[in-house]
């Protein structure tokens, strides 16, 4: 599943393609249908990113995505409608990197191609399309509506608007550990498997200590280092939490069995929450 900074990289990606324009909606595959019918030639001002679900605003309706763990944006257009090939799931990837098929061949006679495999909703313009398939939640929603799925979620460290106090204050009133809280998207919105090993390894907190018992100054760098490197993966399409100059990618994450970077302690690898967890038993405590 896409991590929340892939989201925010496609609510861009969205704006820089389509924000003003009139846009035809379809659904190929004709599980949308009825939400297309409500949204085909309206104008199309803007997208909005809120931990892993994308709101994308069209006059006063929202199409609501969650693209889970088999949804994928795909783009194709002409020279005028640059955009990265695919962004989501399905295809290979190595961590959280995106690893795209490439940049849109830049052409001048282009035509819409047919829809591969089962599109959910294509949006399209006279310069290019955007398919989505496999979301695993693809729904047209009211101010009102989208206001309510908003207000279930916790703090998103890449929004403007986001208050680390909520994170804090919530993690400090659950006795569950803070590997869980890290992941529970009502606590805070955008990370996962990744960010979570890597914070806490960098923050040096124990993922098995309840929230409740982890100190109000240790949540706030935890917050912090979540929103440095989540920032970092939206500049560059990629989850990279060494220091510069270090070989590695990752401190802890798929480095099970091999010495920590900072005290070479094995890591371990273990299991919490159906979901693999990583951690290094000498520096997090």
């Amino acid at each position: 599943m896409p991590e929340g900074h892939s989201i925010h990289r496609l609510a861009a990606a969205f704006d820089e393609l389509l924000a003003g324009q009139r846009i035809d909606v379809s659904s190929p595959q004709g599980r949308f249908a009825d939400g297309a019918r409500v949204l085909n030639g309206r104008r199309y001002e803007g997208s909005e990113a809120y931990g892993k679900h994308l709101f994308q605003h069209f006059d006063d309706l929202v199409l609501h995505t969650h693209l889970g763990l088999y949804g994928s944006w795909t783009f194709d257009g002409d020279a005028s409608f640059v955009a990265p090939h695919a962004i989501g799931a399905p295809r290979r990837r190595i961590g959280e990197s995106e690893e795209l098929a490439g940049e849109i061949t830049p052409t001048d006679v282009w035509a819409p191609p047919e829809p591969r495999g089962q599109v959910r909703v294509r949006l399209a313009t006279n310069h290019g399309i955007a398919d989505l398939t496999g979301p695993n939640q693809c729904r047209v929603l009211s101010a009102p509506e989208t206001l309510a799925v908003t207000s279930r979620l916790g703090p998103d460290p890449l929004r403007a608007d986001a208050d680390p106090e909520r994170f804090i204050t919530r993690a400090r009133q659950l006795r569950r550990p803070i590997g869980e809280l890290v992941m529970d998207q009502a606590v805070i919105s955008g990370p996962g498997n990744i960010y979570r090993a890597e914070a806490l390894f960098i923050a040096g907190i124990h993922p098995w200590r309840p929230g409740n018992r982890v100190s109000i100054a240790r949540l706030r760098t935890l917050w912090d280092v979540l929103a440095e490197h989540m920032k970092n993966g939206v500049e560059t399409g990629s989850i990279v939490t060494t220091s510069e100059g270090e070989q590695e990618r990752f401190y802890v994450y798929q480095r099970a069995g091999l010495p920590c970077l900072v005290c070479t302690t094995p890591i371990v690898l273990e299991e919490m929450a159906a979901r693999k967890l990583y951690r290094c038993p000498r520096c997090q405590r």
